[in-house]
């Protein structure tokens, strides 16, 4: 049987397939189970991993007195502090940065810093898209490139876990 693009890359969210932006051709879950499914802390497996030409959406709101909100893909659903993390995505709102780093073998990244402007506004919606390229992931917020991060991870499909936590809430992911 072959299964659809969208069957194939979606964010597997606890039996069900997330995918807000289309028909998944999948018996979905009814409102009251998303709001549930959709809480943070919130860990959900990419179906069949990274890929060039792949792109994960994150759409929330931020929390009215919002501290900060962070968005990891990671290589597998663990708390290990072993585990590699290919991006990991940090609003901090009293600084108003917006930072990202990786680890890799258990070593941190240095933190990369400089945006254009911090594009989070308290109380507010917004859209993520984390597009993954060749080389790098090319992060947008709101329709608007806001920079791009060069891959440390080398082995893409292996980055299979999204996680978000902190100040915000999920209203759709795909």
């Amino acid at each position: 049987m072959a299964v659809s693009g969208t069957e194939r890359d979606g964010i597997n969210i606890d039996g069900f397939l997330n995918n807000s932006f289309g028909s998944s051709g999948l018996g979905s879950p009814d409102r009251e189970d998303f709001t549930r499914l959709l809480t943070v802390p919130f860990s959900g497996r990419i179906k069949g991993g990274m890929r060039p030409g792949k792109k994960i959406i994150v759409m929330g709101i931020v929390d009215p007195e919002p501290e900060s909100f962070d968005i990891s893909l990671t290589c597998g659903d663990t708390d290990d502090s072993r585990a590699d993390v290919a991006i990991e995505l940090s609003a901090r709102f009293p600084d108003k940065q917006f930072l990202r780093k990786a680890c890799v073998s258990g070593e941190w990244s240095a933190e990369e810093t400089p945006i254009p402007y911090f594009p989070f506004i308290q109380d507010q919606p917004f859209r993520i898209e984390i597009h993954c390229e060749h080389q790098r992931f090319r992060i947008f917020v709101d329709g608007h490139q806001l920079f791009d991060f060069f891959h440390r991870v080398e082995s893409l499909p292996s980055i299979d876990t999204i996680k978000i936590n902190g100040s915000l809430q999920i209203t759709k992911l795909g």
